[in-house]
């Protein structure tokens, strides 16, 4: 439980790193609009998975994510030389799909609202095919009775 937690511990300080190393260290043309999002650490704190977002054109996420690539072994140092262990973790850029389907899924439910303001428009001038309360309640049986 503890590992578990130094490793959160860890990978919220490595992801506070990294941001700050790609703005203010890795002057490379190609880095366009980076957002690191998340990142993770293993339970032996040997590779850190780091999660980005890139804002742009396909061809500028490419350009983006080679430039991380090539940046690496310089954010590596940067994260070793801040972080004090006794093993600086080996470095993995993955690009974050997380806005990508937080925007499909806003695109559904868009969709699912336009579907129940349509029917509640059809539903407006419907009426009951029977009475509007088709049980029988226990007042009505005593009334008929009588």
């Amino acid at each position: 439980m503890n590992e578990n937690l130094r490793a959160r511990q860890l990978a919220k300080r490595i992801q506070e790193i990294v941001a700050e190393a790609i703005e203010f260290r890795v002057k490379d043309a190609r880095l366009g609009f980076v957002t690191i999002t998340d990142a993770r650490l293993t339970n032996d704190f040997r590779e850190a998975t780091v999660f980005y977002t890139v804002f742009g054109t396909p061809e500028e996420r490419e350009a983006t994510a080679a430039a991380l690539e090539t940046a690496r072994g310089q954010i590596r140092t940067e994260v070793g030389r801040r972080m004090g262990i006794k093993h600086t973790p080996s470095l993995t850029f993955i690009v974050d799909r997380v806005p990508e389907t937080s925007a499909h899924l806003e695109g559904l439910l868009r969709e699912m609202h336009q579907a129940d303001a349509e029917l509640q428009k059809v539903r407006e001038g419907a009426s009951y095919a029977g009475e509007a309360d088709p049980y029988k309640h226990d007042d009505e049986e005593d009334g008929e009775d009588d």
